[in-house]
């Protein structure tokens, strides 16, 4: 078991010196590449391949120290981007680039020593043993020597080779074990992310789960919202057509059947009402049939207060942050024809890379006290569902500026 260990680490590290060797010429391949961009431009298309072959080199070895400890590992990713502008991005801004490059520098600086002392180790006890017996071949003028002394006869031979021997394999008994673990260890340390980078990387997946939930989540609304529309509330329709036409047909003076068929279809009525109030909180239909753009338009058109709109190009907005947004502004828009006293509203909507970002302004007599529960609450709720910010600028005697920034990146 011992001796499957110490071969295991002998042979772990004399293949790590050799890829060190090739490491070393390497690195000065990629100064030249790199130098290369400025010379036609070559580098430009080569430096990217280059780097994609990097951390193809550098996996292997990261698998090759996984397995001499015995631990799993995740596999990084190597691959190109399309386009030279992207590809380069990729390589100017990829910290698994930084560190294929910082453990390359490690390997050489680490992996050539290790591995020579275990070429020494192994080495040693190889040739002793192989060499030693035919001493009497050298010639007289040139012996063998052994530790330094020349070997004159079967007497020095048998001696000074068991010597080496047994320094030598000393050597690797105690060094052997050691070195291997400490240098796989070392490559995957180099190789491993940071606890910063791992919450980047963590902070960036869940930024892309929670794009694909609020896109699942404004699908599902659309369909909810569809299904009621279309299903629940024609039905409702039909059954409310229905009483008002035997209503009619019924005289006044049926009794209890009048009375009853009066309160069925009135109650069909208030339930129409009250599906199309929830349907509208839930996903407004205005923005299926017009998109944000045109909802927060006739939003101000209906406000009992001039309202001036402008709109950027907000690009592809998951339906949850359409309907949130949709809401703010409605929300804002009437708490400020209502409270402040205003006379002109402004609201402008922008995307800002990966937020959208939502600003209303009113010229009315500020002071938005949020303790006494004013809408305001309503809005950093709906905000803070998606990991949106808001900040209100209220002070006594206006003007109001209200911003409110919500993540859509898809």
């Amino acid at each position: 078991m011992r001796l499957t260990h110490l071969w295991r680490n002998a042979r772990y590290l004399l293949v790590g010196l050799m890829t060190a060797i090739a490491t070393m010429i390497l690195l000065p391949l990629l100064v030249v590449g790199v130098m290369s961009t400025g010379l036609g431009g070559l580098g430009l298309v080569v430096v990217p391949r280059m780097m994609v072959g990097t951390r193809q080199w550098a996996e292997w070895h990261r698998r090759r120290a996984a397995e001499l400890l015995g631990v799993a590992i995740s596999e990084r990713e190597a691959h190109l981007p399309q386009g030279v502008r992207a590809q380069w991005r990729q390589v100017l801004e990829d910290r698994e680039i930084r560190r294929d490059l910082w453990w390359m520098l490690r390997h050489v600086v680490t992996g050539i020593p290790a591995g020579l002392i275990a070429l020494v180790s192994l080495g040693g006890l190889v040739s002793t043993t192989i060499v030693v017996p035919f001493w009497w071949l050298f010639p007289a003028g040139q012996p063998l020597t052994v530790l330094a002394v020349p070997v004159t006869g079967w007497v020095s031979a048998l001696g000074l080779g068991a010597v080496q021997i047994a320094v030598t394999g000393a050597l690797g008994w105690w060094a052997l074990p050691k070195l291997g673990p400490m240098h796989a260890r070392g490559c995957l340390a180099a190789l491993e992310p940071s606890a910063e980078d791992q919450l980047a990387e963590r902070v960036g997946e869940l930024t892309e789960s929670r794009a694909g939930v609020l896109d699942a989540h404004g699908a599902e609304l659309r369909r909810i919202e569809r299904d009621l529309h279309d299903g629940t509330q024609a039905r409702l329709v039909a059954i409310a057509m229905r009483l008002g036409v035997a209503r009619e047909a019924i005289p006044e003076d049926s009794g209890m059947l009048a009375k009853l068929l009066k309160e069925a279809h009135e109650g069909a009525e208030e339930a129409m009402t009250e599906l199309r109030d929830v349907i509208r909180t839930m996903y407004p239909p205005i923005l299926a049939d017009r998109g944000l753009p045109g909802a927060v338009t006739a939003v101000a058109a209906r406000a009992g207060v001039p309202v001036e709109v402008t709109l950027d190009d907000l690009g592809r907005v998951p339906a949850a942050v359409e309907a949130a947004a949709y809401f703010i502004v409605a929300e804002t828009i009437t708490n400020a024809a209502k409270h402040s006293g205003a006379t002109r509203v402004t609201v402008r909507l922008a995307r800002q890379n990966d937020r959208l970002r939502i600003e209303i302004a009113d010229d009315g007599r500020g002071g938005i006290d949020e303790s006494r529960g004013t809408g305001i609450g309503g809005v950093r709720r709906r905000a803070a569902a998606l990991d949106g910010t808001v900040l209100v600028e209220s002070p006594v005697g206006g003007p109001t500026a209200i911003t409110v920034e919500l993540p859509c990146a898809s």
